[in-house]
Formats: C-alpha cells, sequence, structure tokens
C-alpha cells in the first residue's frame, strides 16, 4: 500500500464533481433532444457523443485549445486571475467531458422507453410540460438514470488521457488514480500499480453491481407483488352496474353554444383525413376499420395532433382554427382520453392517478374526498393505495376512467376502450361503461372496429374509411340501410352481389343469379344488393315469394350459431363453390341437417338491402 493515498481523495472528488455536473447537463440534453424536431439534430447528436468516439488524447487536445491561456476561454479568465490548465478544476472538466455521452445516451434510451401515451395522457389532463417531466418522465425513467450515473461515474473515475492533456500529473495536485497507475508501472513500481488497479475496480464495480442488484430486487419484488395480487383479485370479478359519478366530479351542464364541431383535413401515410360532424350530448361512435384515421380524429380533437387545416369547437371554445392560428394546447382543452392501453401512470398508486387531473389548489381532504367519490362510482373502494400492476385489466379501465372523469372533461375520448380485454370481461364493463355514459352530460366519442360493440354502446354512428366518413346518422339507419357496400361490409353484411334494376320493383342480382322483387324504392345509381346472414330463410315452400332451391356446399361453427354456405340453383362443385351464407341457431341445425337437398332459401324483399 503507497504512503501517498492523495489519488484515491482527488480521483473520488473530481468524478464526483464530474457526475454531479453531467447528471444535469446529461438529463437536460436528453430530455430536450427527445422533443427536437428542428434542423440540424443529427449535428447536434453527434457532437454531443463525441467525446464517446474521439480518443482521449484528441478531447484533451481540444479541450486545452479551448481553456488555455490563448483559447477563447482562457483569454477571458485571464483578466480575472483565474487558469483551468494543469489545476483540480481541469481535471474535473476533462472528466464531465469524456463522461457526458455516456451520461446522456443512456438517458435518452430511458426516456425513449416511457410509453408515449402516459404523456399524451398527462397534457389532457392539464398537466404542464414542467410538471409532466418531474411527476412522469423523471420518475419513470429513473432506473435508467441511475445506471447512467453510474457508468458515468466510473468512466469520470477511469479518465486518463484527457485529464493529462488538460490537468497533467501533477502529485498531491492532479494525480488521480489512473495516471498513478501510468506512472507507477513507468517507475516500475508494481505492486503500487496493483494497489491503484485493485482500488479503481473496486470502487467502479461495487456502484455497477450495486445498481444491479438493486433493479433486479425491486423487479422480483414486483413480480411477488403481482402474483400476489392477481391470485387475490380472481374471485372478485364485479357484476354490479357502475353508478355515475357524483356532483363533484360531474361536468357541467351544457351551455346554449354546447357540443362538439369538427371540421378538419390532415394528411396521412397512404390518404388524406377529411371529416366534418358535430357531436352533442349522446354518445356517437365512430366505426371503421383498423387504420380508416379513427384514433387520428380523437388525437386532433385532444391536441395531441395538430391538423392541416380546419376547425374545432367545443361547447362555443375554439380549440383549433387554422385560420385565425388557434390551437390551445391539450392541458387546455378539457377533454378526458382513454386510450387502448389506459396509460395509468405505473409509478403512481390508484389515488395518485386519479388524483392527477383534480384542479390544483385542493386541500388534501377535498383531494381524498374526490379521489374517493371516484372510486365508489367505478366499484374500487379500498384500492386506492393499490399500483397499476396489481390490477386486472378490467380494474385498470375503471381507474383510467375514472381518473378522466375527475378531471371534469367537457368532451370524453374512447379509444377502443376494450380492445385489451377478454370476452367475459368486455362484455361486463361494455355494460358498466353504458350505464356510466348515459349519465354523463357532454359530448362522448367512441372509437371501435366492432360493429357489435358500436350498435350496443352509441346511439348514433359515423363510419370511417380511409379517412372519410362515408355514412353517418342513427344506428338504426346505417345498420338497416347501409348506403354503400363499404358501409354494408362493416356492419357486418356476408351476402353482397352487383345488381342492375329490372322494373320499379324488380332487381337482378347478377352474381346469385337470379331477379328478386323489393320494397325498397330503387336508387338510380342501384349497384349492389345484399342482405344479412341471420335474415336468410330456409323454407319448405318453394311456391314463396324470392325463393329458391339451395345445396349446402360447407358449414362453419360457432358456440351458438351455424353458418351455412349456400349454392343457389344447382349442386356445388367444390367447397368454395357458394353464393349465400345463413345463419341458425344450433336448435334449428338440428331438424335441419338430415332434411334432403335441395333446401329452400326465401329472400324476404323487406331484408334486401339496396346500395349505390
Amino acid at each position: 500500500m503507497p504512503f501517498d493515498l492523495s489519488p484515491l481523495w482527488i480521483s473520488l472528488k473530481t468524478s464526483l464533481l464530474a457526475t454531479f455536473i453531467t447528471f444535469f447537463l446529461g438529463i437536460a440534453a436528453a430530455y430536450w433532444m427527445l422533443g427536437y424536431r428542428g434542423k440540424g439534430k443529427s449535428l447536434i447528436e453527434g457532437i454531443f457523443v463525441a467525446p464517446l468516439i474521439l480518443p482521449p488524447t484528441v478531447v484533451g487536445f481540444l479541450l486545452l485549445l479551448l481553456f488555455g491561456k490563448n483559447g477563447p476561454v482562457g483569454k477571458l479568465m485571464e483578466p480575472l486571475g483565474l487558469s483551468i490548465v494543469f489545476t483540480w478544476y481541469g481535471a474535473a472538466i476533462a472528466a464531465t467531458v469524456v463522461a457526458f455521452p455516456l451520461m446522456y445516451k443512456t438517458a435518452l434510451g430511458a426516456f425513449e422507453q416511457i410509453d408515449s401515451n402516459l404523456l399524451r395522457v398527462a397534457r389532457t389532463l392539464g398537466a404542464k410540460e414542467s410538471t409532466i417531466f418531474w411527476r412522469i418522465s423523471l420518475p419513470l425513467a429513473g432506473s435508467g438514470i441511475l445506471a447512467a450515473t453510474t457508468l458515468a461515474f466510473a468512466r469520470a473515475l477511469g479518465e486518463f488521457g484527457a485529464t493529462l492533456m488538460l490537468a497533467g500529473n501533477i502529485p498531491g495536485q492532479t494525480q488521480t488514480i489512473p495516471m498513478a497507475i501510468y506512472f507507477a508501472v513507468e517507475g516500475g513500481a508494481i505492486n503500487e500499480a496493483w494497489f491503484w488497479a485493485v482500488a479503481i475496480m473496486a470502487i467502479s464495480l461495487s456502484g455497477i453491481i450495486a445498481v444491479n442488484y438493486w433493479q433486479e430486487t425491486r423487479g422480483k419484488r414486483r413480480q411477488i407483488n403481482s402474483k400476489w395480487t392477481a391470485e387475490r383479485c380472481a374471485n372478485k370479478i364485479q357484476n354490479s352496474k357502475l353508478p355515475s359519478p357524483s356532483s363533484p366530479s360531474s361536468p357541467s351542464p351544457s351551455s346554449s353554444s354546447s357540443g362538439l364541431f369538427v371540421d378538419i383535413e390532415k394528411q396521412l401515410p397512404g390518404f388524406s383525413l377529411k371529416v366534418s360532424f358535430s357531436a352533442l350530448q349522446q354518445p356517437l361512435g365512430l366505426l371503421g376499420g383498423s387504420g380508416a384515421g379513427k384514433s387520428m380524429i380523437l388525437r386532433c380533437i385532444a391536441g395531441i395532433e395538430t391538423p392541416s387545416s380546419g376547425r374545432i369547437v367545443l361547447n362555443g371554445q375554439v380549440l383549433f382554427d387554422s385560420q385565425l392560428r388557434i390551437n390551445l394546447p391539450s392541458r387546455d382543452r378539457r377533454i378526458g382520453f382513454l386510450v387502448q392501453n389506459y396509460a395509468l401512470f405505473p409509478h403512481m398508486s390508484v389515488a395518485q392517478n386519479i388524483a392527477f387531473g383534480l384542479p390544483k389548489g385542493l386541500s388534501t381532504t377535498a383531494i381524498r374526498q374526490q379521489v374517493e367519490t371516484q372510486l365508489i362510482a367505478v366499484q374500487l373502494e379500498g384500492y386506492s393505495q393499490r399500483y397499476p400492476h396489481q390490477l386486472s385489466g378490467g380494474q385498470q379501465q375503471r381507474v383510467a376512467l375514472a381518473r378522466a372523469l375527475a378531471s371534469q372533461p367537457e368532451a370524453l375520448l374512447l379509444d377502443e376502450p376494450f380492445s385489451a380485454l377478454d370476452t367475459h370481461l368486455r362484455s361486463q364493463l361494455e355494460q358498466q361503461m353504458v350505464g356510466t355514459l348515459a349519465n354523463y352530460e357532454d359530448v362522448t366519442l367512441f372509437v371501435t372496429h366492432n360493429m357489435e360493440e358500436a350498435y350496443r354502446v352509441c346511439p348514433n354512428l359515423l363510419v370511417i374509411e380511409k379517412g372519410k366518413v362515408i355514412h353517418s346518422g342513427t344506428k338504426y339507419d346505417i345498420f338497416e340501410h347501409p348506403a354503400t357496400v363499404s358501409v354494408a361490409q362493416l356492419t357486418g353484411c356476408k351476402n353482397l352481389s352487383s345488381a342492375v334494376a329490372v322494373t320499379s320493383t324488380q332487381v337482378e342480382a347478377i352474381d346469385w343469379g337470379c331477379t328478386l322483387r323489393v320494397i325498397e324504392p330503387i336508387p338510380d345509381a342501384l349497384s349492389d344488393i345484399g342482405i344479412r346472414a341471420h335474415q336468410i330463410i330456409l323454407t319448405n315452400d318453394p311456391n314463396q315469394e324470392n325463393t329458391f332451391p339451395c345445396w349446402l356446399a360447407r358449414t362453419s361453427e360457432t358456440p351458438h350459431r351455424m353458418t351455412l354456405f349456400l349454392k343457389l340453383h344447382q349442386p356445388f362443385t367444390s367447397h368454395s363453390d357458394y353464393h349465400l351464407q345463413a345463419e341458425v341457431f344450433k336448435e334449428k341445425w338440428a331438424t335441419l341437417k338430415d332434411e334432403p337437398m335441395p333446401w329452400y332459401v326465401c329472400l324476404d324483399p323487406l331484408r334486401l338491402i339496396l346500395m349505390e
């Protein structure tokens, strides 16, 4: 053991100071670059990570040019009698510069791993960007930032080349452990070099091992808690109907200019989103296939995305107007947004999640009362101290709904809220949601691609295809009289044929090879005719109107129904050779399956759908 331990203290104080400075600079730079979309991003990124790529001696040389007596910083400091070169401060600066890229890149990776939906929802709950950083981004990136800090400290502790160039090797002043090792080996003092090598390895590795152990222990603890909670929750499926939230969290009554008006355009990959509609108190469903632009409409209303042009007005307040250059930030729009994965803040308890969107300035007692009111409303009393990972999918959904309603939104946006749930839980929570929305006094938009879900939840529907509204109206109108083939398909019509008018009451179904009498007036631009599978009638009377012989090509079974694939007029030649699909209950199938062919199918004139 060497008598002079000054390299240990010099290394510790320089690396600790460098880590302290790098911690703040690295996090600030990472968070700024996360949202930066301006020009020169690649150049800035290159400058930030350059010390990680360049040889340390080159970094030290550049620092020497900067801080030397002829450098720009050196000249500024000379009148003050200050100098960085060949001082302890120079060693700290060199360590800071070489440790910064590790802190920056690791912190940036930690921030990038945060679910963007968490940040979007926080904005819709009225949170400022500073609040989002301190309460969501920083805590969720905490593990990554801790790892980054440890790596930055280890890198600063082991810096040699840049330190030698800027601070030199002055025993007792700038000689750090790496330099003590180098010059001990150079002088033949192998035992002294061994001592310092073991010391620096012990310091660096102990920090890294401690961080890894803490992260593994925390992960195992969370897994144990999740398993314990799952076992307890397995037998607690809620069956009661959700009451509506009581007055403290209910939105204010609609004004004379109440409702939502949307008229926007936005270019999307593959098509242009261009929609115009209005919504009042009753839930309005946005029905369409995946990628039709439904979710983008909600994000534009919430302020998460910006339309190319148009106007959005909610209860008389302009949220967006491209001509007037109005674009309110999400936090000022009073929008409740329930996304597909619910986006509960994982580091916050249920109570903290719900309280996040409450108005600022409330007393602790008032916050607790409102949280309890919401928990009672969603049948989750006693769950306030649990965390999202301790909840089932259905419980998470209800907490997310309670959080959205607690912020007293003037519009509630629901983006496929049942998509992540199993069939039983989906049906149960759907009924509860219907009960809640029935008592919600403001605008609700409900996005789904499930036609049955849309029919049960929403009295009125917009059918969206490739960014356009192709049909709007009551659910009865859209399902009974779809305007186009696309609408018919989205609403579950499986039997479609191109068609031409024969007379004022007769239509030829070209693909089915038959002429049909119709009741509905024939449109001038008739293109297709259709009938839903469950509305096809199998009859024993071949003399009925619109009745034709048919042969069974194949069947498809569900738990309660049979789908029959039928060929009209003549026997089928293959399993794919059929005209119509008919759905019957299994009780009907039990009596039908043994009857000889041909069967007879009746296409009721009242059930035929004529489309343009």
